[in-house]
């Protein structure tokens, strides 16, 4: 019987730049552990080539492009080297995104504080960064008719997460934008390509470490209110991203479509008493 949930040999391309880097990135690693052949895309040549090292060094398949996602010629140029280099684009994994400090609402600051270039610009790196990629990849994917695509939203997108006021508004597009295309694809290409998206809970990164720990490593309050309110009861660890991605990238959910899929402990289905 088929194993619905290999993906050896898939071509699966990953976008990844700012915070989602760490999620993404680690993602992909683990993608091309699994056997599949996987495209790095992002702007950080350093990043790009400690990818391109690990997958020399472990003999997986990988391709490292240079590729700002917000540039839809760059992305065409990008789709059009991976097609060149493996003839063929299975999935795309849309995981640049990140956050700016002026788009934050600190505490003792409110909303009428907030720098609005900022928070545009949270917006468009988040939201145009997935689309661009999407509109790029999608152009194969409709001459293909199959095609998956996963998109990262965050848990910030479906409650009123205090402080992260850009970052939040940015997430909520995404969840929206992955059931418009959803449906979009499904009615006017067909059943065979797939629009999804993971919503990671809480995960310490880089973006994020100052807010939830303090130099001695302890728990911010920020950090305690969020582990109360994960019935698991602690943070994220970047690995447990890792199956559901390869899962919607894979024959295993080849009837699910517009779909939210979380990964946060329990933070969203838990009221907090």
């Amino acid at each position: 019987m088929k194993d619905l949930f290999d993906i050896g040999k898939k071509v699966i391309v990953v976008t990844k730049d700012g915070a989602t880097g760490v999620l993404a990135g680690a993602t992909a690693r683990y993608l091309a552990s699994c056997g599949a052949r996987v495209a790095f895309l992002g702007r950080n040549e350093e990043k790009l080539e400690e990818a391109r090292a690990y997958c020399a060094e472990n003999g997986f398949e990988g391709l490292a492009i240079k590729c700002d996602v917000l540039d839809k010629n760059l992305c065409d140029a990008a789709r059009d080297k991976v097609l060149s280099k493996w003839g063929a684009i299975d999935a795309l994994v849309n995981g640049a995104g990140g956050n700016l400090p002026g788009a934050v609402v600190p505490p003792d600051k409110t909303v009428f504080d907030i720098d609005v270039k900022q928070w545009s610009d949270v917006l468009n790196l988040n939201l145009a960064g997935t689309l661009l990629p999407t509109l790029s990849f999608g152009e194969y994917f409709k001459k293909s008719k199959t095609g998956a695509i996963v998109n990262f939203s965050s848990m910030t997108a479906q409650s009123a997460v205090t402080r992260v006021l850009g970052y939040s508004n940015a997430k909520a597009g995404i969840d929206n934008l992955t059931k418009w295309l959803a449906v979009e694809f499904a009615k006017k290409i067909g059943e065979g390509v797939r629009v999804n998206a993971v919503a990671p809970g809480f995960f310490i990164s880089s973006q994020n470490r100052t807010l939830l720990t303090n130099p001695d490593g302890s728990l911010t309050e920020r950090g305690k209110d969020i582990v109360r309110k994960t019935p698991f009861g602690r943070f994220g660890e970047p690995e447990e991203v890792f199956g559901a991605v390869r899962f919607l990238c894979s024959d295993a959910s080849k009837f699910i479509t517009g779909t939210v899929l979380a990964i946060d402990g329990g933070f969203s289905c838990f009221s907090g008493v």
